[in-house]
């Protein structure tokens, strides 16, 4: 499942499976940043900021992040099913704001607050794109504030 509810969360399914694991059998905490980034690019596509396009412009951009927190809170193991929510909190600045969970049934497993940032291809910092940051405006999580 990948969608927007009407608060504009984005909810994307991700299966635990064995490599996603260590030797404990429980999913290996780093992993829990690849399940994040599925989320923030889904909740990106379903929202219409494609990555291709945005390197395919005259002026090619990119995203990276520049700050990740993470809190664990429950272990995750092998055939879960996650449901990442992710949030878009708004801008501040150059940054964009997103929050995100992992749950299990309902059960909050992680959560995250990351900041991102627009890049030119090669790396450098720039400015966010206005028509894309403009777009985004309308998929902030009602009640939030950047």
């Amino acid at each position: 499942m990948t969608a927007f509810d009407a608060d504009h969360q984005h909810w994307t399914d991700i299966r635990v499976y064995y490599e996603d694991t260590d030797f404990t059998g429980m999913v290996y905490h780093a992993n829990y940043l690849r399940f994040f980034e599925r989320g923030r690019s889904n909740h990106l596509r379903d929202a219409g900021v494609s990555h291709q396009l945005l390197l395919s412009r005259p002026d090619p951009a990119a995203f990276t992040l520049t700050r990740v927190e993470v809190d664990y809170r429950k272990a995750a193991k092998v055939d879960d099913v996650l449901q990442i929510c992710t949030r878009y909190l708004g801008r501040k600045g150059a940054r964009l704001l997103f929050e995100q969970e992992a749950l299990r049934d309902g059960d909050l497993v992680a959560k995250a607050q990351i900041v991102a940032v627009q890049i030119h291809a090669d790396g450098r910092p720039r400015r966010p794109i206005p028509e894309i940051a403009t777009h985004l405006d309308g998929f902030i999580v009602s009640g939030a504030k950047g």
